[in-house]
């Protein structure tokens, strides 16, 4: 038995998210339903680095999957994409430990959420950008991202419908990258909780659309209640980037990342 971990993406507008669900369509359930195709079984079972919201998508999200099979690891992307459907993409596999585990061996994980500020509606644009008529204030946007850097208890900033208890997370970057009328939120960190990153984006348009100042973001946190903080974004704008299961890796791309 080996163990294959495969880098994918997915436009998740045709998704209820990732996990497999009983009566709606998964980015879990089509993987799965995929490898159970290829290994002549009636399903076979694949684990992810998390999950998903509805419409959320991801550019290199981690699955590991074992195998009884001796496909080449050069072969697997293509065995997988020739079974899999059009809103599902194989970027590269490679064979791991039989101990690794894509959720739980992550030392950190980068999500981008994307808008576009200040123009027209774009039916184009609706399952893949967050669609605001204002612009708002770049500048107190990240004057109180700042006050998210850090080890926080994040209770504040997700959905209280979880199941965690330990909701400390350690927040390494979050940039606002603006160029022209599109803009990018970074959030770099060692986790995220549900929702986690579309309640920090909320939050922060709040304070870039001046209904609350940045330097309230401290007493928010400290509140821990999920009441003090924003309203959270729509899921359409948001992706998972890449996760890292190595340190150096990570700390590698703190240090490269464009800041802004």
């Amino acid at each position: 038995m080996k163990r294959i971990l495969a880098r994918i993406s997915y436009d998740g507008s045709g998704f209820k998210g990732y996990q497999k669900q009983p009566d709606a369509r998964s980015v879990q359930q089509e993987m799965e339903r995929a490898l159970a195709k290829i290994h002549k079984e009636t399903s076979w079972r694949s684990t992810s680095s998390g999950r998903t919201d509805a419409g959320v998508h991801a550019l290199r999200q981690p699955v590991h999957f074992d195998t009884t099979l001796d496909i080449p690891e050069a072969r697997w992307a293509r065995a997988l994409n020739s079974v899999l459907p059009k809103d599902i993409f194989v970027h590269e596999c490679r064979e791991v430990d039989s101990s690794f585990h894509a959720r739980y061996d992550a030392v950190g994980k980068e999500y981008l959420y994307r808008m576009t500020c200040g123009e027209d509606y774009s039916v184009f644009k609706r399952h893949f950008e967050h669609q605001l008529r204002e612009i708002p204030d770049r500048r107190l946007m990240q004057q109180a991202a700042g006050y998210m850097l850090g080890t926080h208890n994040f209770s504040s900033l997700s959905s209280p419908r979880t199941a965690v208890v330990d909701k400390v997370r350690t927040m390494y970057a979050i940039d606002v990258l603006k160029e022209g009328n599109s803009w990018t939120l970074r959030f770099v960190g060692s986790g995220f909780l549900y929702q986690m990153v579309r309640v920090m984006t909320g939050t922060l348009l709040e304070v870039g659309f001046r209904h609350r100042r940045p330097d309230t973001i401290p007493e928010m946190i400290a509140f821990e209640k999920r009441s003090a903080a924003g309203k959270t974004a729509p899921g359409e704008g948001l992706y998972l980037s890449q996760v890292f299961y190595e340190e150096a890796a990570l700390q590698k791309h703190l240090k490269t990342i464009k800041k802004p």
